[in-house]
């Protein structure tokens, strides 16, 4: 038996260990969507495909996901005693996996004294795929780009040299793709040795007793954080602007004991475009974020997804048939936060936050660079958070994603492009008791002297971030060209030498009423720019001596009155 203190200690190992495994993925990687972005998961799971434990950096999109697939799809088609030591296998199924061919699940098996004890696996974003980039442009799933079954990628610790041969012929960027996929496979091998090294330190066979008191314990709390809530339903709805139609998400959310029932009926059917969710993307964000709201100290594992149960009906924008278009599935799927959180408001008001821009805005460039040579990149960028009961939105910062913002020097030096402005958008927060988040404005340029495709993954253009409790709406996000043109923001179109592409990210809804904001506040809000004389004056009613940037007590007053 394993007592509480050991158990603690062997804990933290583990989650050293999973750190160990995603720094090496992370030092290995030959793009900067990993290295900067930080658009990956690394966990270790035990025989049966339960995660464990995950590292601090990853994205839920992958980790959860992730999470199910070890669990319900590598297992069952590959069960550890069927492999042998220096076996891999590999996959980018979306429905099994993180919802798009794009990221590409990887699972090592660990043996230790000659039999299979535990999987270590990442999900990472390749650069390309092939296909048609990335985008909301497709048609259906064949046209989004190379699609890799369930497989084999080292045998016997030898590489599967056909399936490299067939991506390296598939992708635009061959090195950085196959760069990245052995930086994964480096990743798995530092965490199999990290955790063989803790088995023989503690003269463990394996981890199953381990897995199965870190699990029960995780659940318990859980269940404990959802007993909680008074039993009963709530319900919320959000639209968000598709790709030409606008589209509702709806959910009614259960709590009923210590179990949580999160439904999406009602939301929009799929549509012809690449901006379909699987389920498990679904599941991935809805557990991840009822976890930030409900408890937010306990770890993130296969014990925390057994008192959730998240459904959608078969067929809608959130649960989509095979073969729809996914490309860009985070467009819609990292949405389901919003709903929740709001739905959350009417039990906890102190632990949920107003909506914000919440899918990243992605930049997808390809052409040829001023060498010829075939280049293709993406970069992540995020607008605003909504305002929480005592406290801003977060400027420029990614939820639910946790993606990084990835900084202009490592965008230039990896792909040819100028960025002549990056800065926070003024006035772009919701106003409110407290501020949502700005968004921010970025001018690109491509210096090659060649045209070159800009595939846009943008939202928030037609509907922005409402506020909570009184608080007002962000200001909406907008693609603009220098000619005056204005881009489809979830389609592609040819940016022009010379021509420059203007991104204003959407801003983060208001908490609690304006005019409650504490006007000091306000006024330190317009000396640091992010909000201007008038808008202080017209939505917080904080009227400014704009030559001594003091604040009008008696003017505000009046103000505020009115």
């Amino acid at each position: 038996m394993i007592d509480p203190i050991t158990l603690e200690v062997i804990w933290s190992r583990l989650i050293s260990v999973v750190d160990e495994q995603a720094a090496a993925l992370i030092h290995s990687s030959f793009t900067t969507v990993v290295r900067e972005a930080g658009d990956l998961s690394a966990g270790v799971f035990d025989r049966s495909g339960n995660m464990i434990a995950q590292s601090v950096t990853g994205t839920p999109g992958h980790i959860n996901t992730m999470a199910n697939c070890v669990r319900n799809f590598v297992v069952p088609n590959h069960p550890i005693d069927s492999l042998r030591p220096g076996d891999t296998l590999i996959t980018n199924d979306p429905w099994e996996a993180s919802g798009h061919l794009f990221d590409l699940t990887i699972v090592s098996p660990v043996f230790h004294r000659g039999r299979g004890v535990a999987w270590f696996a990442s999900t990472c974003h390749a650069v390309d795929i092939g296909g048609a980039t990335m985008g909301g442009d497709a048609r259906s799933l064949y046209e989004e780009g190379l699609a890799i079954p369930l497989m084999k990628l080292f045998k016997a610790g030898e590489p599967n040299q056909e399936l490299f041969e067939i991506i390296r012929a598939n992708v635009r960027v061959p090195d950085q793709v196959i760069g990245d996929i052995y930086a994964q496979e480096v990743g798995n091998q530092v965490g199999a040795r990290k955790l063989i090294e803790m088995l023989d330190e503690y003269d463990l066979r394996d981890i199953e007793q381990i897995s199965a008191l870190i699990l029960d314990r995780t659940e318990s709390a859980v269940r404990a954080a959802i007993r909680a809530l008074p039993d009963g339903v709530w319900r919320s709805r959000i639209t968000i602007d598709g790709f030409d139609d606008p589209l509702d998400i709806v959910c009614a959310l259960t709590v009923a004991g210590d179990e949580l029932r999160v439904d999406y009926a009602g939301s929009s059917p799929q549509v012809d475009r690449g901006i379909n969710v699987v389920l498990n993307y679904t599941h991935a964000y809805t557990t991840y974020t009822l976890m930030a709201a409900l408890a937010p100290g306990i770890p993130n594992n296969e014990g925390a997804f057994r008192p959730i149960d998240v459904r959608a009906p078969h067929g809608s924008i959130l649960n989509c048939r095979r073969p729809a278009p996914v490309s860009a599935r985070h467009l819609i799927g990292h949405f389901v936060s919003q709903p929740l959180l709001t739905a959350l408001a009417a039990v906890i008001p102190d632990r949920v936050i107003a909506n914000g821009s919440a899918g990243l805005w992605n930049t997808m460039m390809d052409g040829m660079d001023e060498r010829g040579k075939e280049f293709a990149y993406i970069f992540f960028s995020a607008g605003g958070m909504g305002a929480a009961h005592d406290r801003d939105g977060l400027s420029a910062t990614a939820f639910p994603s946790g993606i990084t913002g990835v900084p202009v020097e490592a965008i230039e030096t990896a792909a040819p492009l100028l960025m002549h402005r990056r800065r926070l958008r003024p006035d772009s927060g919701g106003a409110g008791q407290f501020r949502g988040g700005l968004g921010q404005e970025m001018a690109l340029e491509i210096i090659t002297g060649q045209n070159a495709n800009h595939s846009c993954m943008y939202d928030r253009t037609g509907n922005p971030a409402v506020g909570l409790f009184g608080g007002k709406a962000g200001a909406n996000g907008e693609v603009l060209l220098s000619d005056g043109r204005r881009p489809h923001p979830k389609s592609h179109y040819v940016l022009r030498p010379g021509q420059r592409v203007t991104l204003r990210l959407p801003g983060g809804g208001g908490f609690g009423d304006p005019l409650s904001r504490d006007p000091l506040r306000v006024l330190e809000d317009v000396r640091q720019g992010y909000v201007t004389l008038a808008a202080a004056e017209e939505e917080y009613g904080v009227v400014i001596d704009a030559e001594n940037m003091i604040i009008d007590d008696e003017a505000t007053a009046a103000r505020r009155r009115r």
